[in-house]
């Protein structure tokens, strides 16, 4: 089992979700065999809609290293990591603009989002997003007129 260490400062949700399974989380409707807190199961569930249930610790490693050569900060890193952005929408506020009367960061967003295309993986797809529910939506929508 792993030991967190106290105020070892902020993890990515991969790592709390990492952490949760360590303990014996699992989508075990039951729930009784491992030793969670109905909080942390509230967590686990939802952080296995998010990216980081796709996530692996080497994806996350070899992402935050790369990050190095962007200029970006920690926080910043952890924050990408964290929502996976796709495009220069999600990404630009992640992103922390300088305070007037200081130099202002040249940061490459385009590498940035090509680093996050390449080394970590696709968010999870969820039910709703299949095909075959939009076809279903289609036939009620029919029956309704």
């Amino acid at each position: 089992m792993k030991i967190v260490k106290a105020n070892a400062g902020a993890l990515t949700n991969f790592e709390v979700l990492d952490f949760l399974n360590s303990r014996g989380a699992s989508k075990d409707t039951t729930r009784v065999i491992a030793p969670i807190a109905r909080s942390e199961y509230k967590v686990y569930d939802y952080l296995l809609e998010t990216a980081a249930s796709t996530q692996t610790r080497e994806s996350v490693n070899k992402f935050a290293d790369k990050c190095k050569d962007f200029n970006v900060a920690k926080a910043e890193i952890l924050n990408i990591i964290n929502l996976r952005p796709s495009s220069i929408v999600e990404l630009d506020p992640i992103i922390e603009k300088a305070p007037e009367g200081q130099e202002v960061r040249e940061i490459d967003t385009d590498g940035i989002l090509e680093l996050v295309k390449d080394l970590l993986p696709p968010l999870p797809t969820t039910e709703t997003e299949t095909p075959k529910d939009n076809d279903e939506e289609e036939t009620e929508n029919s029956e309704l007129s």
